[in-house]
């Protein structure tokens, strides 16, 4: 940062006596290539160009307003024809120094492409390029380049490719697309870019202390925030600040609407929309500055370094973008960009940016894909936000029943085939595998529906005989483990026993109990036996097999399953495939489960097993065979067959 006249006046260098006032970026513009801020990667190449004589014939300088592009020009023009150059910088103090920074220089042209961009003003700049001037090198600067006509570009072509030796072309441009690729291959193209926030703020500061401005920092955080990376715009705004006398931040009724849609609030939204409208604010300018702090924000939360302002706002605005959610933050930066292209054919640009803004307030209200999505966002980060329900503690082992008179009247015998005997009383008995669950899904829960009628309509037609006393022991009393024996809970221990089942005729076994034991191991109770009979075992088996265990059911569980069928008939053709039965239950139960059949007088054949007499020589299925499989005909050769002579016309 220099001046012109670096000598202060007694009013901290406000004014110079005598001499109309400047702008802050016209008196503190660079004027040594150190000067310049954030271009670094440009100045660094220009000033080895100069220190080592390998200047280039021309240049390219392309970047945003107010990033330094003519001001480096002119620092280029400065060092070129310096009387003692310093490691290729001007020394400032020489007469073509000062002559270029006065704008008197012969050796330095500035032409304005905007104003003077025609065929026949670029034909007169390139009939005096060849003329000589007072200095080593003649400089031409051409500011929006890209603005000129094509002839006059077309014209600029040849003088650009092969210009006389000692002049130097430098072109400014900030939309360097429009300039011709056969202008841009000629030129050494440098690209500059915006100032990011802390560096801004350190340059306004020091401007702030060498004019005597006496803003607070919060005065030049606005100016940096008004500046958007521009130098001469954040230096135009600070002058702006210290000429009012107060520091108006005319982002509050923006970070208003932005809080208000954050919380869905409508009414919110539009009463700060009309406090900005009424403080003065066209609606037009509020939603284009309302899109610039959406997309602030934006950068914020998704790449914090392009945000061109200080740490503490860039901070404020990834908090509001993390309240407002991206779905909803990307939806009002193309809600609102529409809105302000629906202005200029709006009757009241203000209805518009209030309907925009109540469609983004209200999801409910616009459904469109956006919309939707914005909705489906807030759902998850809901579900998100709950915290997981915590699992279900384990079940506890019940404790053993203390000794008394009550449990030692309940203990039975183990088996009454199988004393106990002292190494029975001493060994620890092995819990039993938990049978296998079958796969989760409709088909099993459907059969498990079947399996549970068919269970229900086997106990209505023929309850199973009730249980004794005794059938309620513990499983800890009835085995004959010792102290250290454990035994899993039964499983029908808490249902009342069934009456018995009529004119059932069951064979020899002991006191019918809910969960009995074959040689240390616990039976499947009945209602486990009846799921998976229907569930999954009775499939498992042969075609015979199914036929003929399909009308019975299990009654009750004692020393093993005891199955019922309709008559001695049944129970005979049954008996054939009783070990396919219990082969089948023990691979699903993963323990031996022996079978008993016997007979229930009450319990009815299916009515498509009737004719099948239950005689022993009646017929054998085990000679049966799988009948051939009808013959495929099509719907148009039934047609044929039903109306002879027909004919298919195509």
């Amino acid at each position: 940062m220099a001046e012109d006249d670096p000598t202060p006046t007694s009013k901290g260098d406000v004014a110079r006596a005598g001499e109309p006032y400047q702008a802050l970026y016209r008196r503190y513009r660079p004027q040594r290539f150190a000067e310049v801020r954030g271009q670094e990667h440009v100045t660094r190449a220009l000033r080895n160009a100069v220190r080592e004589g390998r200047v280039a014939h021309a240049y390219l300088f392309s970047g945003p307003r107010g990033t330094g592009k003519t001001s480096t020009a002119r620092i280029l023009a400065m060092a070129l024809n310096c009387e003692s150059p310093v490691d290729g910088e001007p020394d400032g103090t020489c007469e073509s120094c000062t002559a270029v920074r006065s704008g008197s220089s012969l050796d330095v042209f500035e032409l304005d492409a905007a104003s003077n961009r025609k065929l026949d003003e670029m034909r007169d700049l390139l009939s005096r390029v060849a003329l000589g001037t007072p200095g080593r090198w003649k400089v031409y600067i051409v500011d929006e380049v890209h603005q000129l006509t094509p002839d006059a570009a077309s014209a600029l072509l040849k003088t650009l490719e092969e210009p006389p030796s000692h002049v130097v072309f430098v072109l400014a441009t900030t939309d360097p697309q429009k300039v011709l690729p056969t202008i841009q291959s000629r030129t050494q193209h440098f690209e500059f870019h915006l100032l990011d926030g802390d560096l801004l703020a350190k340059l306004l500061e020091e401007i702030n202390t060498a004019a005597g401005l006496g803003l607070s920092p919060e005065g030049v955080r606005l100016a940096v925030q008004k500046g958007r990376g521009s130098a001469r715009d954040a230096e135009s705004a600070l002058e702006q600040l210290a000429a009012g006398g107060a520091e108006m931040d005319d982002s509050a009724p923006l970070a208003e609407v932005v809080a208000a849609l954050a919380e869905r609030d409508a009414g919110g939204v539009l009463q700060a929309a009309a406090r900005a409208v009424s403080a003065g604010r066209e609606p037009r300018r509020l939603g284009s500055d309302l899109v610039e702090r959406l997309r602030e924000a934006f950068l914020a939360s998704q790449a914090p370094s392009l945000v061109l302002l200080p740490a503490a706002e860039t901070a404020q605005l990834s908090e509001e973008a993390r309240r407002l959610g991206l779905p909803l933050l990307v939806r009002s930066m193309e809600t609102v960009g529409q809105a302000l292209v629906d202005m200029r054919d709006s009757v009241d640009p203000r209805v518009t940016l209030e309907v925009a803004l109540v469609r983004l307030a209200l999801p409910a209200a616009d459904t469109s894909p956006s919309a939707l999505l914005e909705r489906i966002e807030r759902l998850e980060r809901a579900l998100g936000d709950r915290p997981l329900p915590a699992p279900p503690a384990p079940l506890a082992d019940p404790a053993p029943p203390a000794p008394g008179p009550s449990t030692e009247a309940a203990v039975e015998p183990a088996s009454p085939a199988r004393p106990s005997t002292p190494a029975d009383r001493t060994a620890p008995v092995e819990p039993a595998p938990p049978p296998p669950s079958p796969p989760a899904g409709p088909a099993q829960a459907k059969a498990a529906l079947g399996a549970l009628l068919r269970g229900a309509a086997g106990a209505t037609s023929s309850p199973p005989p009730a249980a004794s006393p005794a059938a309620v022991a513990s499983p800890a009393a009835a085995s004959p483990a010792g102290p250290t024996a454990r035994s899993s809970p039964p499983a029908a221990t808490s249902r009342p026993p069934s009456p018995p089942a009529t004119g059932a005729t069951p064979g020899p076994s002991s006191p019918s109990r809910p969960s009995a034991q074959v040689e240390g191991r616990s039976l499947p109770t009945r209602d486990e036996l009846t799921k998976a009979w229907g569930d999954t075992v009775l499939g498992r088996l042969e075609r015979p097999a199914q036929a003929y265990m399909s009308p019975g059911h299990f009654t009750e569980v004692s020393d093993a399953a005891v199955f019922a069928l309709p008559d001695a008939g049944w129970v005979a053709r049954a008996s054939r495939f009783q070990a396919e039965v219990e082969a089948a239950l023990e691979g699903y139960f993963g323990r031996p489960v022996p079978l008993r059949l016997v007979v229930d007088k009450g319990l009815v054949p299916p009515k498509e097993l009737e004719d099948q007499a239950p005689e022993e020589d009646a017929y054998d299925l085990d000679e049966l065979s799988e009948a051939p499989a009808l013959e495929q005909v099509s719907p148009e050769q039934r047609i044929l067959d039903i109306f002879p002579g027909a004919v298919v016309e195509s």
